[in-house]
């Protein structure tokens, strides 16, 4: 049975440019504001797997100007006036703490949870009781909660959480203590990490209470946490809040939350994840939720493929055919103004080609 709710907030960081799932991702309309799994835009999922475990109404997503209207759009349910558009982007950590002030506006003794907008999990009922968890321990005790996941595979693109002593048990789940956070692995350090059997996937999932956070952004970003809280008196003081983030954001300094609080914080726990996950930070990530053909293609869309293996081809016109012949470990995404034909090893650098193809002025309508 869940305790009252109604002082427990979730912020989603939906702010994400997805440049690395180009020419499908845009701008306006990126990554997580469309259905690369499954049918609903990935921010969607994510509202929805929250139901029961905290009220509409106490949902905030954190996205920028561009990308607010489309937000508002793809979840019609949430309120139009927690759902913010950043001007600039200032990474993660002046998204926490906008997030705090926000969130303290509500409810001075609420807590809340951060999540991303755009990961996938088919275990909603897991996820919930997970995060049940951690509002427990971050209810209890001064602690910045995070959820480790379960390591299945050697994974170089997510950063680990080392596992410590076993703090207690909170809504029927194990809590421990964090000993320190590593970034990016290598392969061999990867598999280290899993055969280790203590080192978790981060899966940037937060759980906090106004106050435990607050504490953390006055200490270790003092700057950052002044100018918030400039906005938040300009709040109280009746102004808007496009006014005062245009004034306060463009001069905060641009830092990731883990740098700045959960890799220096002495108070951070664990709770162990009782749900699937996947980042799907790149295209090649997509395949492994679709079902492949015996030659190892995972089509989505109108394609032809002959004499080729492991290919991955995304299409959502259907009047448009994609043929492949003779190739293998490709990735072929076709729009209705760009084709992106790429090698799967090279699903990283997307990113730097959008940014080539973003610095002329004559194709910079196709960012």
């Amino acid at each position: 049975p869940l305790r009252n709710m109604s002082n427990r907030y979730v912020v989603i960081m939906a702010g994400g440019r997805g440049e690395r799932f180009w020419p499908e991702s845009r701008l306006a309309r990126p990554k997580q504001l469309l259905p690369i799994v499954g049918d609903k835009p990935m921010l969607a999922q994510t509202v929805d797997r929250l139901a029961g475990l905290v009220a509409p109404e106490n949902v905030f997503v954190i996205t920028n100007a561009e990308q607010r209207a489309a937000v508002l759009e793809v979840c019609p349910e949430l309120d139009p006036a927690k759902v913010i558009g950043e001007p600039v982007g200032r990474d993660t950590a002046a998204a926490v703490g906008l997030a705090t002030i926000l969130v303290r506006r509500e409810d001075p003794s609420a807590a809340f949870a951060m999540l991303p907008a755009d990961a996938v999990i088919h275990d909603a009922a897991g996820l919930k009781s997970t995060l049940e968890s951690a509002f427990a321990v971050a209810e209890a005790q001064p602690v910045l909660a995070t959820i480790g996941i379960t390591a299945t595979f050697p994974a170089t693109g997510y950063g680990y959480i080392q596992q410590a002593d076993l703090l207690g048990t909170y809504a029927e789940r194990e809590v421990f203590n964090v000993k320190r956070f590593v970034e990016k692995p290598d392969e061999v350090t990867a598999q280290a990490y899993v055969d280790a059997g203590d080192y978790f996937w981060n899966a940037g999932m937060f759980v906090w209470t106004a106050a435990s956070i607050e504490a953390e952004l006055a200490q270790n970003t003092p700057s950052l946490w002044a100018a918030l809280q400039a906005i938040g008196d300009g709040l109280t003081a009746g102004e808007p809040i496009d006014a005062l983030l245009a004034a306060h954001y463009p001069s905060l300094k641009k830092v990731s939350v883990d740098y700045a609080i959960i890799e220096k914080a002495t108070n951070v726990v664990m709770v162990e994840s009782g749900f699937d996950w996947d980042d799907v930070g790149e295209w090649p990530a997509v395949a492994r939720h679709y079902p492949a053909d015996d030659a190892g293609n995972v089509v989505r869309g109108s394609a032809q493929l002959q004499d080729a293996t492991g290919n991955i081809v995304f299409s959502r016109d259907a009047g448009h055919l994609v043929a492949l012949l003779g190739v293998h470990d490709l990735i072929v995404v076709k729009t209705e103004d760009a084709t992106l034909v790429c090698h799967k090893d090279k699903a990283q650098e997307i990113k730097s080609l959008v940014n080539a193809i973003g610095a002329q002025e004559a194709l910079k309508r196709l960012m």
